[in-house]
């Protein structure tokens, strides 16, 4: 490990109780400043309702100050009854669709990310996956932190185990097998990371407008790779927020995921373009295997700051 990220680990990697939550609303009151929470979730009526109803609870209602201004859901199309148990359980839900329609969307996570900027408007926005079971306020609460304590400090991830049924350790799966390999040998600044490919991180919009987003599953890789170049290593930060449940694909989506994270850090190596943007899979059907294939994302959004309806909400 480099000395610089030996370092940086000890500086700018927390526990979510370092920074108790009443030293938090001092803080966030005296200086003004504003958190946006975004769940993007698709068919997630299962997790998605606790989870708000504890950002709400704990961060929100009967504090001399919210820790929490906006708490918003992006349902990116769910054919369950998502969109309602979120906004029954207090958030508010917005359709990725409704978001900046003059363009039309794309299937992906990253996507749905990206219009959030477009439907908020905190000065902080902390994304939070919409499928953890378990839920603990702290997720929030720890990664916003050090946003609130430090102004050096500007894109927080969680860090968390995972654990894969009864196995401690085990989950992260194509963190261990793609991303960090891929860190380690390309950003090796960022081989401190603990859960690099993790949903749970809180950043300054000022930072977030700035960067592109891959609409599917390298956004993760993608905007720290991205705010690493543009802010440097110590503006980065890791916070432990205990342990991560929530549900688990099967290999073949994992597979999916890996290429769509494998091609997000190939354009970062070369900005080129891929030979064969697809990734095939076998499956066994009655007569043997049966091929699949599948477009890895190859869409990226471009920073915030260059859409013509985004300037117009700073101007006005």
């Amino acid at each position: 490990m480099l000395e610089e990220v030996e370092r940086w680990l000890a500086d700018r990697s927390w526990s979510a109780a370092d920074r108790p939550l009443d030293q938090l609303l001092d803080l966030k009151r005296a200086a003004g400043t504003t958190v946006s929470v975004v769940l993007p979730a698709l068919d997630e009526e299962a997790t998605v309702g606790a989870i708000v109803e504890a950002v709400r609870r704990e961060l929100i209602e009967g504090l001399p100050c919210p820790l929490v201004d906006e708490l918003v859901v992006v349902d990116s199309g769910s054919a369950d009854r998502t969109a309602e148990v979120a906004a029954k359980a207090g958030a508010r839900v917005v359709h990725r669709d409704e978001i900046l329609p003059r363009i039309p969307a794309l299937p992906g996570k990253g996507e749905v990310l990206w219009r959030s900027l477009l439907a908020t408007t905190g000065d902080i926005v902390c994304f939070v996956d919409a499928d953890l079971r378990d839920f603990s306020a702290t997720f929030v609460s720890g990664i916003v932190g050090p946003l609130l304590t430090d102004p050096g400090v500007q894109f927080v991830k969680a860090m968390y185990d995972r654990p894969l049924g009864d196995a401690p350790g085990q989950g992260g799966r194509v963190t261990e097998l793609v991303a960090r390999p891929l860190l380690n040998l390309h950003w090796p600044q960022l081989a401190g990371f603990v859960q690099p490919l993790g949903g749970e991180y809180a950043v300054r919009r000022s930072l977030l407008e700035r960067l592109p987003f891959p609409v599917g599953y390298g956004v993760e890789l993608g905007l720290l790779v991205d705010a690493l170049h543009t802010v440097g290593l110590d503006a980065l930060a890791q916070v432990d927020v205990g342990v991560r449940l929530h549900r688990h694909q099967d290999g073949q989506a994992l597979g999916r995921m890996a290429a769509a994270i494998y091609r997000t850090a190939q354009v970062r190596l070369s900005r080129g373009h891929l030979v064969r943007p697809e990734l095939t899979q076998f499956e066994r059907g009655p007569e043997g295997f049966v091929p699949r294939t599948y477009p890895v994302d190859t869409e990226e959004r471009p920073p915030m700051l260059g859409v013509t309806e985004y300037g117009r909400r700073h101007v006005a």
